[in-house]
């Protein structure tokens, strides 16, 4: 009869550090897992296993390499998803006063522009994460928070508009899904700097409950309030805007996010010929089990 192993899961000493995560002990999946190991541990319970789903598509370790691969189109997804941002902004949520000025004009190019520096700073951030930690996480950080404060300034200001005018603020007034949306967004960012709560009891959070899956939870709320907030932005403000005319058309917006895409693909192209550069023996792509950890055989 047809039987199916699951993979073996190690402690955080037996991986390389650059997968180490802080305050996760243990539930690491080998570095070196085959293809069938990668479906497998899908319905595994593993450190990972909640980022799995809710992310949808299953992520894998195949090699050093591929998991570098795997980080950089992920980057590069976030940074098209903040131009995608961009898109509805311009067109529906725009402050009366900025209509058809230089920042409305530029908003969208800007955002595009922004992708490039978010997958650039992105990718390269992996490249020091063992030497230097703290600068790695530091432009990783500054890469997603930099296009997030960017995409929202025709909220922020919104908001300061009708800081303490209650209902009289007109069409410049911001949907409850918009604070959600931003209250999610913080959270998410706070999340991911300050690894807790795992960082205060390592171990107890290796499965359920630590940081990388609460701000993926926070990240996919923050997503659906956000477009819950286009959407009345854009019922509310419908008849206004109808007497305006639009700064991008479907021509101009299909034209600017095939050329986002094409940068964007071209600069993970760079970084990863770089990773195929690089000799074996960089600590970036060690990706075996480290040295002396013991095999612990399976019940």
């Amino acid at each position: 009869m047809l039987s199916l192993k699951l993979p073996q899961l190690l402690q955080v000493h037996q991986v390389p550090r650059v997968f180490w995560e802080d305050g996760i002990m243990s539930g690491y999946r080998r570095p070196t897992s085959s293809a069938l190991d990668c479906i497998l541990s899908s319905f595994q319970m593993t450190n990972e296993t909640v980022n799995i789903w809710t992310h949808f598509l299953p992520t894998c370790s195949m090699s050093p390499r591929a998991r570098h691969i795997c980080y950089f189109l992920d980057y590069g997804a976030l940074s098209l998803y903040s131009l995608g941002c961009a898109f509805p902004y311009a067109a529906y949520s725009m402050p009366a006063s900025w209509l058809h000025g230089c920042l409305h004009q530029l908003f969208v190019p800007v955002a595009a522009l922004n992708s490039f520096l978010c997958t650039s700073l992105s990718c390269y951030s992996r490249f020091p994460e063992l030497e230097s930690p703290g600068l790695s996480k530091l432009l990783r950080t500054g890469a997603f928070a930099y296009p997030f404060l960017f995409d929202n300034l025709p909220l922020f200001y919104r908001l300061g508009l009708c800081w303490g005018r209650g209902h009289s603020c007109g069409q410049e007034a911001l949907s409850t899904s918009h604070s959600y949306h931003l209250l999610c967004a913080l959270l998410t960012g706070f999340l991911f700097t300050s690894h807790l709560p795992e960082r205060l009891a390592p171990g107890r959070f290796d499965y359920i409950g630590h940081s990388h899956q609460l701000f993926h939870i926070c990240a996919v709320l923050g997503t659906h309030f956000q477009l819950e907030a286009v959407l009345a932005d854009m019922e509310s403000r419908q008849g206004w805007l109808a007497t305006q005319d639009p700064t991008l058309g479907l021509a101009g917006t299909v034209t600017t996010l095939g050329l986002a895409v094409a940068g964007n693909l071209l600069i993970i192209a760079a970084f990863t010929a770089s990773l195929f550069r690089a000799p074996s023996t960089c600590p970036l792509l060690q990706g075996g089990l480290l040295e002396g950890s013991t095999n612990t055989k399976q019940q």
